[in-house]
C-alpha cells in the first residue's frame, strides 16, 4: 500500500469516501431500526384498536341481551352474535371461560379439528398477573407470522366473566413491503449521493493538493544559476499561503545568495587572474633586469665587438618586451570585451574570411548551406574562429600530416559550427577545466582564449562543447539558435 501512503490526494479522497460510506451505513441502520420499531408499534396499536372495538361491541351486546350476564350464558348470548361481530370487524374471535374452556368461537370448525380447545393454565396465570390484564402472543403458522391477544370480558359490575381471544391475526406484510420499498429508494439516493460526493471529493482533493504539487514542481525546477519565478500567493488558501510565502522568501534569499556567490566568484577569479598576470609579467622582467645590469657592468665602448654585444642585449630586451605585450594583449582581450553588435552576417563567407588568414594547406572548410545568415558581431565571430583554429594548429604542430576541419551545418532550429583536428587531444583530467579562464595546457600563454570564446558564444544564447580522445584529436562544437 505504498502508493496509498505516499499520495496525500489519494488519502484525502478515500478518507472522504470512507466517511460518506460510514455515515450512509450508520444512517441506513438507524433508519431501518427506527422504521421497524415504528412498524411494530403500529401493529400493536392496530391490534389494540381492533380489540377495543370488539370489546365495545361485546359490551353493547351484553347490555342489550335478555339473558343473565354470566359465564354459563355466554354461549347462548353469542350464539349468533359472534358471527355478526366477525363480519363487522373482519376478524375471528373466541370466548373462553375463566378456567380456559372454550365457550364460543367464530372458528368453531377449526377448533373441532384441533386438540387446542382450551387455554393452557400457564397462559391464564400470565393473563392474571399482567398489569393491564391483557396478553399478546406471537407465533408462526405455515411459515407466516401471527399474533393472538387475550383479555377479559366483564359484566356491568366490572367482574370478569370470560376471556376474549382474537386468534390468528395475520401480519399482512404491508409494513415489510413498505420498508423494502423505502430501503430501495434510500439505497438509490445514497448511491447518487456517493457518486456526487466522489466527484466533489476528487475536485476538492485537487484543490487541496494542486497548490502543493505546484510548489513541489517549482522547488524541483529551482536552480541557482537562473532566475526563479515567485508563486502568486494572492489566490492561495489560508493553509497553503504560509508555504507559498516561505517558498517565495526562499527564492529571494536564494537569488541574494546567488548574487553574493557570483560576486565572490568573480572577485576570486579576478584576484587569481591578477596573481597570474603578475606572475607572467615577472617572468620576463627578471631577465630584462639581469641583462641591463650585465650591460652596465660589462659594456666597454672601446671593445671592438661592442656593437655586436649591444645588438644582442637589445634583441634580448625586445623579445622580453614582446612577451609582455602579448601578455597584456591577451589579458585585455579577455577582460575588456568590446560591446557586441547584432549584425546580419553571411556565416559561411565570414568563417572563410577568418580561416583565410592562416594560409594553411592542411585547413579544410565545408558547409551545407552557403547563404546561411546569422545575427552576430563580425569581429567577435572572427575572434572565435581564429582562436579555435589556432588552438587546433598548436595541437597538431608535431604531426607530419596535420588535418584541421572547419564545418558548418544547420537544422530547423540550430546552427552548428565545428573545428576538428587530429592532434594530441585533451587529457581526461584536464577536460573539466578546459574553459576556466586561468587554465592552460600549453607551456606558454595565459589560458584566456577558450574562456573568451565561451563568453562570446553564451552572450548570443549559444553553447560550446567538445569531444576529445588522447592522441587522436579534438572537436569543438558551437551551437547557436537560428534567428
Amino acid at each position: 500500500m505504498n502508493w496509498f501512503q505516499r499520495s496525500l490526494r489519494r488519502r484525502i479522497f478515500f478518507t472522504m469516501i470512507a466517511l460518506i460510506l460510514g455515515a450512509s451505513i450508520l444512517i441506513a441502520g438507524v433508519t431501518i431500526y427506527q422504521y421497524k420499531q415504528e412498524a411494530q408499534q403500529l401493529r400493536s396499536e392496530k391490534l389494540i384498536r381492533k380489540e377495543n372495538a370488539i370489546r365495545d361491541h361485546i359490551s353493547y351486546i351484553l347490555k342489550k341481551t335478555t339473558y343473565e350476564v354470566k359465564t354459563e350464558n355466554i354461549p347462548l348470548i353469542f350464539k349468533d352474535e359472534i358471527y355478526k361481530i366477525r363480519n363487522i370487524h373482519d376478524v375471528d374471535l373466541s370466548l373462553y371461560s375463566l378456567e380456559g374452556e372454550l365457550l364460543r368461537s367464530s372458528l368453531i370448525s377449526f377448533y373441532k379439528d384441533s386438540s387446542d380447545t382450551s387455554l393452557q393454565p400457564s397462559l391464564l396465570n400470565k393473563l392474571k398477573n399482567v398489569k393491564d390484564k391483557r396478553l399478546v402472543k406471537s407465533f408462526k403458522k405455515d411459515g407466516e407470522s401471527y399474533r393472538s391477544s387475550y383479555t377479559y370480558i366483564a359484566d356491568q359490575y366490572f367482574k370478569p366473566i370470560a376471556v376474549l381471544n382474537l386468534p390468528l391475526v395475520k401480519d399482512t406484510g404491508f409494513i415489510e413491503r413498505k420498508l423494502n420499498e423505502f430501503l430501495q429508494l434510500l439505497a438509490e439516493a445514497y448511491l447518487l449521493m456517493l457518486l456526487i460526493a466522489s466527484v466533489l471529493a476528487y475536485f476538492l482533493t485537487r484543490s487541496i493538493t494542486g497548490p502543493l504539487a505546484s510548489i513541489s514542481r517549482r522547488i524541483d525546477e529551482t536552480r541557482l544559476e537562473k532566475r526563479n519565478e515567485r508563486i502568486d500567493e494572492n489566490n492561495a488558501s489560508v493553509e497553503i499561503k504560509p508555504i507559498i510565502h516561505a517558498y517565495n522568501k526562499m527564492i529571494d534569499q536564494l537569488e541574494e545568495s546567488a548574487a553574493k556567490l557570483a560576486r565572490s566568484e568573480r572577485e576570486e577569479a579576478w584576484r587569481e587572474m591578477a596573481r597570474q598576470v603578475a606572475h607572467e609579467i615577472k617572468n620576463p622582467l627578471t631577465p630584462m633586469r639581469l641583462s641591463v645590469q650585465s650591460l652596465e657592468r660589462n659594456f666597454d665602448p672601446n671593445d671592438p665587438n661592442a656593437k655586436d654585444k649591444l645588438r644582442d642585449y637589445a634583441r634580448s630586451l625586445i623579445n622580453q618586451i614582446d612577451t609582455l605585450s602579448s601578455i597584456a594583449g591577451a589579458f585585455s582581450d579577455f577582460a575588456k570585451m568590446p560591446v557586441q553588435k547584432n549584425e546580419e552576417l553571411h556565416l559561411a563567407s565570414t568563417v572563410k574570411l577568418a580561416i583565410d588568414i592562416f594560409n594553411d594547406d592542411n585547413l579544410y572548410f565545408t558547409t551545407d548551406q552557403e547563404d546561411l545568415k546569422i545575427k552576430f558581431d563580425r569581429t567577435q565571430l572572427i575572434r572565435v574562429v581564429t582562436n579555435l583554429v589556432k588552438n587546433a594548429q598548436q595541437a597538431c604542430h608535431n604531426l607530419t600530416a596535420p588535418e584541421i576541419y572547419v564545418a558548418i551545418r544547420s537544422t530547423e532550429n540550430h546552427i552548428f559550427l565545428s573545428v576538428e583536428d587530429n592532434g594530441k587531444g585533451i587529457a581526461k583530467e584536464d577536460q573539466k577545466r578546459i574553459f576556466e579562464p586561468k587554465f592552460s595546457t600549453k607551456s606558454r600563454g595565459m589560458g584566456l582564449g577558450l574562456g573568451m570564446v565561451k563568453n562570446i558564444v553564451e552572450n548570443y544564447g549559444g553553447n560550446i562543447s567538445f569531444e576529445s580522445e588522447l592522441n587522436k584529436g579534438t572537436k569543438f562544437i558551437i551551437t547557436l539558435p537560428k534567428n
